[in-house]
């Protein structure tokens, strides 16, 4: 009797193990997936006819393009593209995290192996994102799942590039200048996409990304070789320090390029009578970058703790995930062909901060800050996670392993008889 209790017995127990898991599968899958589909059907079906279009060339393009292939041509061919372009991400992350714990607020001066990591680790991103779509072409994996997602990693990348930029400046001595080129890198961004969405053409000029991050390459190399004396350096006759020139030269960059970019906006509509390419407004996505902005300045400008310039880290992270989040709605609009809504809940940090300074600070700006920090950065990871997995469900794709060439070539068969 007891040879036979112990496996009942047993049974049961790996039951409640299965259920158990299953449990925590449910919650988990409830705690990172929005709790409706983020995309309709008609979204997914206009999303089956969306195809990559772009314009334009840089000045270093040509020649990185030799390395590119050369570095393609070493990656294994059972590697996903979207593999490739998260580990490119997750580095880029990283070695700006280590740069944040060391200048928390911008203004020390960290270890000079910092500032190598962080040009190493923008390297790495950089050779990664240039090849992800390479190897995607390479492997017959291109779909508009893998679009979707390198645009999407590169939002939340551009916050951490310009920080860490920012940090190896040490503009936390010039707050206002920190701000400005944090801020003014992630509505540049959101720009290329905004006149994507207008024009159905993703255009490059002759100084565009890849020219811009050797820049900063540069300037992470400089920081680890001069240290903190280089920067702070006056320059002789206009006597202003090293670091201005730069802050200088985003200033510079910034007009001239937006004026490219609206040039494209306001006369580039695909779209009936001159709108974007769902045939909405050309001017709808101000309201979306321009709610963040404006708030970021408010919240900024009218801080009786002086919230930006103690905390600079956390608070261009904070309003970086929610700027993440929008240009991610905004890439799915051009892709799906669809509008844009104002409403989103990724706004909540930004308002709690706003909030409370209306109600004279009434629970400590700092604690409202890091609330809208997890908050922010939640929603924007939930978000990405929903519609990734409901992209790869509707193509019958998955996320980060590449199919079988029969599986892949079979699916395209169905699809053209269907």
């Amino acid at each position: 009797m007891t040879s036979h209790s112990f496996p009942t017995a047993r049974g049961h127990w790996d039951k409640g193990r299965s259920v158990d898991q299953g449990n925590r599968a449910w919650f988990l899958g409830r705690l990172t997936h929005l709790p409706y589909p983020p995309l309709s059907s008609a979204q997914l079906k206009r999303l089956d006819e969306h195809r990559y279009s772009s314009a334009g060339c840089s000045l270093l393009e040509p020649v990185m393009q030799c390395y590119w292939e050369w570095l393609v041509g070493h990656v294994p061919t059972w590697i996903a593209p979207n593999l490739i372009t998260i580990v490119g991400l997750l580095t880029n992350i990283a070695t700006t995290l280590v740069l944040v714990c060391y200048c928390p607020t911008a203004t020390e001066e960290a270890p000079q192996w910092t500032y190598l990591l962080c040009a190493g680790g923008l390297f790495i991103y950089q050779s990664l994102d240039a090849i992800d779509g390479k190897q995607a072409r390479r492997t017959g994996s291109s779909s508009p799942l893998g679009e979707l997602f390198d645009h999407g990693c590169d939002s939340l990348s551009t916050v951490f590039v310009v920080l860490g930029t920012c940090i190896a400046l040490q503009l936390g001595t010039h707050p206002d200048w920190m701000f400005f080129c944090c801020f003014a890198g992630i509505f540049l961004f959101y720009c290329a996409h905004w006149q994507t969405y207008v024009s159905g053409v993703l255009r490059f000029g002759l100084i565009d990304v890849t020219e811009v991050q050797v820049l900063i390459i540069v300037m992470h190399l400089l920081a680890a070789i001069g240290g903190q004396a280089f920067w702070q350096a006056p320059i002789p006759i206009v006597n202003i320090q090293m670091k201005i020139v730069p802050a200088l030269c985003t200033l510079v960059g910034a007009v001239l390029t937006c004026a490219s970019y609206f040039r494209v906006i306001f006369t580039g509509g695909v779209g009936k009578n001159g709108s974007t390419i769902a045939g909405t407004s050309v001017l709808s996505p101000i309201l979306h970058i321009g709610s963040v902005i404006v708030l970021a300045v408010m919240i900024h400008k009218k801080s009786a703790v002086q919230l930006f310039e103690r905390h600079p880290c956390v608070y261009i992270l904070a309003f970086g995930f929610v700027s993440a989040k929008i240009t991610n709605k905004l890439v799915v609009a051009h892709m799906t062909k669809s509008e844009m809504h104002l409403h989103d809940m990724a706004l909540l940090g930004p308002g709690l901060l706003f909030l409370d300074q209306y109600f004279n600070s009434f629970i400590d700006e700092h604690l409202v800050l890091w609330v809208a920090l997890v908050f922010s950065g939640f929603e924007m990871a939930r978000y990405c996670i929903s519609v990734c997995d409901q992209i790869a469900s509707h193509l019958n794709i998955s996320v980060f392993r590449i199919q079988p060439r029969t599986q892949l070539l079979q699916q395209h068969a169905t699809g053209a008889q269907s």
